[in-house]
């Protein structure tokens, strides 16, 4: 597995996986990050890819001392099963 990738000049983190790219499209005001979208190609979902993604996404937010606040139905659904990750929710 690769490492999370914070492509800012579009304004996604990515992983890489099987040759495949996960990705979290978000924006950044200030020091609250918004999860908008996020989304595995077909042939990774079903393995996790997305909860791996969201894992290194919010580990990145901690360690930028940032706070998020998800769009995305599935980050929001992932970070309430986070207890881990709790604190970065607003």
């Amino acid at each position: 597995m690769s490492q999370l990738r914070n492509n800012a000049e579009a304004a996604r983190y990515e992983l890489d996986e099987q040759g495949e790219t996960s990705w979290a499209d978000y924006r950044l005001q200030g020091e609250r990050l918004f999860i908008d979208h996020v989304e595995s190609p077909p042939a990774l979902r079903g393995t996790g890819a997305a909860g791996r993604l969201m894992k290194a996404l919010a580990q990145d937010a901690r360690d930028r001392g940032l706070k998020i606040t998800p769009i995305c139905g599935y980050a929001a659904a992932w970070l309430r099963r986070s207890p881990e990750f709790k604190d970065l929710v607003s």
